[in-house]
């Protein structure tokens, strides 16, 4: 199959639409990542998803609808807690699992579990996509399983070329990682639950509802997940990854070829400057979260057999990428994937 490639206009909007609506496959932006888009109510489209991305049939996936009212049309209900997020976050980079009304989408979609994740993007691309379409479009991550998350047309390609029909080019998206996910599906006997952090804070989400933090979560390939995102490795490049103390960052890169190395802004002042592959991000958790994908992405097409990630701050705020980190890090022998690699994650 050739992927096609075309920038955002009204033309290729028109030609992505027809294609979702015949059950084909498109890759568009969101403000979080590019999505890899089918219509959520027939099966053989969504199933075309899981094949393009080798992706468990386990992992549900997460459905972009054009507004409040279409997100609470698939939902068996809309409780009131989802009403004031949707009201404060929606559109936005905030996914809400609630209980799946019987039928809303192909059983496929909710990994054929009673819960149903949905989200309202904020991205133009997306929700002119969206109102063009008029069907629900189940979106993942635009790009193999495990591996690093797309924030670019180019990154798609090059993960899913020849995979699927049409890639919307966009630009880069702007939060670059993705999308907070909450649990409220065990309302009112169980109170709302973090899933995944993301590109909304914890501590935003709480000046709305109270909202419980359990922690990483895990989940076996072998079990249905709650929400996308929640299996040990995920987001990871080829190279294997390690996360040090950052004064122990520099002298790794020195001391060994074929290492690359990724910090914060706040290192370089005191370490110095280093010689390539290096990659440096900004200072605060916004800057650092919307960069981080393309810059791992960077450092494995630089060759790299192996990168180093100078630990990031553990203050507020950084939840999410210390999540992505986490899971990006996980050795494949301990996840049950067949590459090789030799991971250490040093606290």
């Amino acid at each position: 199959m050739r992927t096609l490639v075309l920038p955002f206009d009204q033309a290729s909007i028109e030609q992505a639409s027809t294609l979702i609506r015949a059950g084909e496959l498109v890759a568009f932006p969101t403000e979080t990542v590019y999505g890899l888009g089918a219509r959520a109510d027939q099966a053989s489209a969504v199933r075309k998803i899981f094949e393009a991305k080798g992706r468990p049939s386990t992992n549900p996936l997460i459905v972009h609808v054009a507004d409040v009212e279409a997100a609470a049309a698939l939902a068996a209900e809309f409780p009131p807690e989802a009403e004031r997020l949707a009201e404060a976050f929606w559109p936005g980079p905030l996914t809400l699992v609630l209980k799946c009304r019987a039928g809303a989408v192909a059983g496929e979609v909710t990994a054929f579990g009673p819960t149903i994740a949905l989200r309202v993007p904020a991205a133009p691309v997306a929700r002119v996509l969206l109102s063009v379409c008029r069907v629900p479009i189940a979106a993942p991550s635009a790009n193999r399983s495990t591996s690093i998350s797309p924030t670019t047309a180019a990154h798609v390609v090059k993960s899913l070329g020849g995979r699927i029909a049409l890639v919307l080019d966009g630009g880069p998206c702007e939060h670059g990682i993705e999308s907070t996910i909450v649990d409220l599906s065990g309302l009112p006997a169980k109170g709302a639950t973090l899933l995944r952090p993301g590109a909304v804070p914890i501590a935003s989400l709480r000046r709305v509802v109270a909202v419980d933090d359990p922690g990483a979560l895990l989940v076996s390939t072998r079990e249905r997940a709650p929400a996308p995102g929640m299996s040990e490795r995920h987001y990871a490049p080829r190279a294997s990854l390690v996360v040090v103390p950052e004064d122990e960052a520099a002298p790794l890169l020195a001391a060994k070829r074929g290492l690359g190395l990724l910090v914060g802004a706040i290192v370089r002042p005191r370490q110095g400057s280093f010689a390539p592959p290096v990659e440096i991000l900004p200072e605060g958790p916004e800057g650092y979260a919307a960069r981080l994908y393309a810059a791992l992405h960077r450092l494995d097409d630089a060759g790299c057999s192996q990168i180093v990630v100078a630990a990031p701050p553990s203050e507020p705020g950084w939840e999410a990428v210390h999540d992505r980190l986490r899971r990006a890090a996980a050795s494949p022998q301990e996840t049950g994937i067949a590459e090789a690699s030799s991971v250490v994650v040093a606290e």
